[in-house]
């Protein structure tokens, strides 16, 4: 009876869970802010690189030879 009432304060006294889980709480919070910042400025790259290949395409449009007919 003595070991289970040693062991329960040994177990009440551990704090290591409660450090764990504020990391994990921590890193949660860290991923969520990066998903939510990649996210908003993942749309303004997005559309920038969308127009840029746009006026590549539209600058070699004119400029490439045509291809030899077989």
């Amino acid at each position: 009876m003595d070991a289970i009432r040693t062991m329960l304060r040994r177990l009440r006294a551990d704090e290591g869970g409660a450090t764990a889980i504020e990391y994990g709480l921590i890193a949660a919070l860290i991923a969520v802010a990066c998903i939510s910042g990649m996210s908003t400025l993942g749309g303004g790259s997005g559309g920038l690189w969308g127009k840029i290949g746009a006026q590549v395409a539209t600058a070699t449009a004119g400029s490439a030879p045509a291809p030899a007919a077989p």
